[in-house]
C-alpha cells in the first residue's frame, strides 16, 4: 500500500520545487496511510497520525484556488494569482475569458493555469466542450476542469457520456490535464462510481466532485467514493463548500489529492474563510 500511495501522490510529488516551509506538507491519504513531506523528504505515517489534533499541515500544493463567479475582474484575478505564487498553490482557476491574463502572470513558475468548460450545466455539446477547451489551451491554460452530460447520465444515455469524455481527452492531450466535474448532489452513488469508471477508461486525469453552482458541494462520503472508483490511477479533486482548514484536511484524509477552494489562504493558514466556492 504505502508504493500505490506513492503512485497516487506521483502527479503532486512532480510539481513540487520549492522546499517546504515550517509544516510538514500533505501530500495525499490512501488505505490507512498519509504522506507526509518535510525538509527531510517524504514520510508515510499511518493515517491515525495525521488526524487532528496533530498538525496542521501545509496543504497548499493540493490547493486550485479558485475565482469563478461571473462578476469576477481583472484586478481580482491579478490579486489570485500573486497569491498563488505566494503560498505555492497548485493552480488557479479561472474562466475562460481570464485565461491570457492568469496565463502571463503566473509563465515561470509552478503554479498551473487551469479554467473550466461548459460550466457550470455541463449541458454543452461535446463538441462545443472541445472547441472551449482547445482555444483555453492556446491561451495559455494547462488544467481544464470539463462538467459532466448530467442530461445524458440521468437519461442512462452511457455511450454518449463516455463520447463526451473521449472527445475532451482529445482535445486536451497530455501533458495537460483534464478533470471532469461529476456534480455528485444531482448523481446516485451508483451513477458517481460508473461515472468515474468511464472517466478512468476515457484516460482522464482527475474526478471532482461539484462545480459549487449546484444544491450541493463535497462530501467526504463522496470522496470516499470517488477514490474507490477510480484506485491510485486518478486523481480525486474535492470542491465545492469547503471553507475551512478542518474542512479541507477531511477532504484529504477521505482521498483527495486536489481542493478547490475560493478560501485558500485562510485555509492555507490553518483558518476559515468565507468564499463561497
Amino acid at each position: 500500500m504505502k508504493d500505490l500511495l506513492l503512485d497516487l501522490t506521483a502527479e503532486v510529488r512532480a510539481r513540487l520545487q520549492a522546499p517546504p516551509g515550517t509544516r510538514p506538507q500533505l501530500l495525499g491519504c490512501d488505505e490507512g496511510w498519509c504522506l507526509l513531506r518535510d525538509d527531510q523528504g517524504v514520510h508515510h505515517r499511518p493515517l491515525s497520525e495525521c488526524r487532528p489534533p496533530a498538525g496542521p499541515w501545509d496543504l497548499a500544493p493540493l490547493i486550485d484556488h479558485t475565482l469563478l463567479k461571473a462578476e469576477a475582474t481583472a484586478t481580482q484575478v491579478e490579486a489570485l494569482c500573486a497569491e498563488a505564487r505566494q503560498y505555492g498553490f497548485a493552480s488557479v482557476c479561472v474562466n475562460p475569458v481570464w485565461v491570457p491574463l492568469a496565463a502571463g502572470l503566473l509563465k515561470g513558475s509552478p503554479v498551473r493555469t487551469c479554467t473550466v468548460v461548459g460550466f457550470p450545466l455541463g449541458a454543452a455539446s461535446a463538441r462545443a466542450k472541445a472547441f472551449e477547451a482547445e482555444t483555453a489551451l492556446r491561451e495559455g491554460a494547462q488544467e481544464v476542469d470539463m462538467v459532466l452530460a448530467l442530461g445524458p447520465v440521468k437519461s442512462g444515455q452511457w455511450d454518449r457520456v463516455a463520447e463526451d469524455l473521449r472527445e475532451l481527452r482529445i482535445a486536451v492531450p497530455a501533458p495537460a490535464t483534464l478533470k471532469v466535474i461529476l456534480e455528485t448532489c444531482l448523481l446516485t452513488d451508483e451513477e458517481k462510481a460508473r461515472a468515474c469508471g468511464l472517466a478512468l477508461e476515457a484516460g482522464l486525469d482527475f474526478v471532482k466532485t461539484s462545480t459549487g453552482f449546484s444544491t450541493g458541494g463535497a462530501t467526504e462520503a463522496d470522496v470516499a467514493l470517488m477514490r474507490r472508483a477510480v484506485g491510485t490511477a486518478m486523481g480525486v479533486k474535492a470542491s465545492g463548500g469547503i471553507r475551512t482548514y478542518e474542512a479541507a484536511l477531511a477532504m484529504v484524509l477521505a482521498g483527495a489529492t486536489r481542493l478547490g477552494l475560493s478560501a485558500s489562504v485562510a485555509v492555507a493558514r490553518g483558518g476559515a474563510g468565507s468564499g463561497a466556492y
